[in-house]
């Protein structure tokens, strides 16, 4: 059982932006080298990590990888019209042309903390869109799969 809603840690961090240039921002560094610890700057892609951060805060499994899609190995599968924004994670295709399908971890992608949705679209709660924390919306065809996180077991 979680005690809060990852979603609602998730959204403690809404507005967090990259640095312009060699600023960095300290925040995002830190959570990269959670995951990366040779990592000196915001300006690499940190979706992934800004998922293992808010689940590290609250003991729930984690991918510890870069890659958006490793989250598709972590936690328990859920259908999309089962998603929670309590403690499901939405992985997404990224990318133009054919995209692999969700049993390729090693390929673009994109991953965050399921928000909502509406017909055709699912909102997500994640990082590195548009170099901020910001909740976006994305048609359900690029939808890799959802992951219900579960308490980390020791």
């Amino acid at each position: 059982m979680i005690v809060t809603s990852a979603y609602l840690v998730a959204r403690t961090y809404l507005g967090t932006e990259e640095g312009e240039g060699r600023d960095n921002n300290s925040a995002i560094v830190g959570w990269l080298r959670e995951v990366a610890p040779w990592a000196t700057g915001d300006e690499i892609a940190w979706c992934s990590v800004f998922v293992h951060h808010v689940a590290r805060v609250l003991s729930l499994q984690r991918a510890k990888s870069l890659r958006a899609r490793s989250w598709l190995a972590i936690g328990t599968p859920v259908e999309l019209a089962d998603a929670r924004p309590e403690e499901d994670v939405v992985s997404l295709r990224r990318g133009r042309g054919l995209q692999p399908g969700p049993e390729v971890i090693d390929a673009p992608g994109h991953v965050g903390f399921f928000a909502g949705r509406v017909p055709g679209q699912v909102t997500v709660l994640c990082g590195n869109q548009s170099d901020s924390v910001t909740h976006a919306r994305f048609p359900v065809d690029q939808v890799l799969g959802v992951r219900r996180l579960v308490q980390e077991t020791t």
